[in-house]
């Protein structure tokens, strides 16, 4: 196991633990992995959700929120790296990277869309960037955009696969096409071609990180095998003490079977997995659910027209409303058992290497 370099920051122990929200990963998970030698991702989405003003400015309260939770980690790590997930279909997105940026973030990942124009809003900033991709075609698309426009590659580049949590970046027929790992690692080794070609072209090394499914020792020692320098993981941390959401979020994991777990569309379209309940049975027989005055959240959102609000659904599951909750997950959240410490997490990944 070799510590993961971005430039001038290492993270000892080469785990980021992926963002998940809406306050599902906050300043208190975030904190606990940087403390461990990982690199800790507080979700920036909604991240405002309990400040008193976030019905009636909804901005405002996540800007506030995105400090206080940066803090909240520092405070728990204070030599560790810790950063955010900006979602690039967010409103607001410019706004939000350079809050994340103002608050002192070592590294932002960036996905659900391709950040085509991150490096433009952090300029000069030392921030490290984090690109999120997931097949060969939105590396090189990526790739190439930021070496034409800013004559920069990313800092470390994030492939995030088909057994991934929420919402994913694949069509549904490629989930379908890509849903056995070996399959998919022919599509990650494409990827490693692609960034070889910009290293040359660089001449300095582009980290990679593989996430998507990585939640045993075996599937950590694969993806290294395949080529990347660190791996990604999510859903092992949702059932960790240090996780910032609600105990009943957490055993909705460990209560879940196999079958459970499915692919949902997402009201804005995209493909998501989570797990089966009372609000998904009622979203997939036709049924509208009323949602609350609309917070703005995403880009491709028609009120008027959604089954169902994200925001709405994502909040209900942070505070462990699981029934009329979206329960976001990753393929193998079924096979938590029990609550566990993020060192535990962190030492059962790592033990192969």
């Amino acid at each position: 196991m070799k510590p993961l370099k971005l430039g001038n920051i290492e993270a000892k122990v080469p785990i980021i633990q992926g963002g998940m929200g809406i306050g599902i990963s906050l300043g208190g998970l975030a904190g606990a992995v940087a403390l461990e030698g990982g690199i800790g991702i507080i979700s920036a989405a909604q991240i405002g959700y309990r400040e008193p003003d976030f019905d009636t400015d909804t901005k405002a309260a996540n800007l506030r929120a995105i400090k206080k939770e940066y803090e909240k980690a520092r405070a728990i790590a204070p030599d560790g790296i810790i950063g955010f997930n900006l979602m690039v279909a967010m409103r607001c997105y410019e706004d939000y990277v350079r809050a994340a940026v103002e608050a002192g973030a070592d590294i932002i990942v960036s996905g659900a869309g391709l950040p085509t124009a991150l490096p433009g809003i952090v300029g000069d900033a030392k921030v490290k960037l984090a690109p999120i991709v997931s097949t060969e075609k939105s590396a090189k698309v990526l790739l190439k955009y930021w070496d034409k426009k800013y004559k920069r590659v990313p800092d470390l580049l994030v492939i995030e696969g088909p057994h991934a949590g929420g919402h994913l970046g694949f069509a549904r027929e490629k989930l379908l096409e890509f849903n056995d790992f070996s399959v998919y690692s022919e599509e990650v080794r494409r990827i490693l071609a692609t960034v070889k070609d910009y290293e040359k072209k660089y001449e300095k090394k582009i980290p990679t990180a593989l996430g998507g499914g990585i939640d045993t020792p075996e599937a950590v020692k694969e993806a290294f095998s395949l080529g990347v320098d660190a791996i990604q993981a999510a859903t092992r941390f949702v059932t960790t003490e240090e996780c910032d959401a609600d105990i009943r979020y957490k055993e909705s994991y460990i209560n879940a079977r196999k079958e459970d777990i499915i692919i949902v569309k997402s009201p804005v379209g995209m493909p998501g997995r989570a797990i089966n309940n009372k609000m998904m049975k009622r979203i997939a027989a036709g049924e509208q659910i009323p949602h609350s005055p609309c917070h703005r959240c995403l880009h491709r959102c028609a009120p008027a027209q959604i089954p169902y609000c994200i925001t709405d659904a994502l909040i209900h599951a942070a505070k462990g409303e699981v029934e009329d909750a979206l329960l976001f997950c990753g393929a193998n959240a079924y096979r938590a058992e029990r609550l566990e410490t993020v060192r535990e997490v962190m030492d059962d990944l790592k033990k192969l290497l």
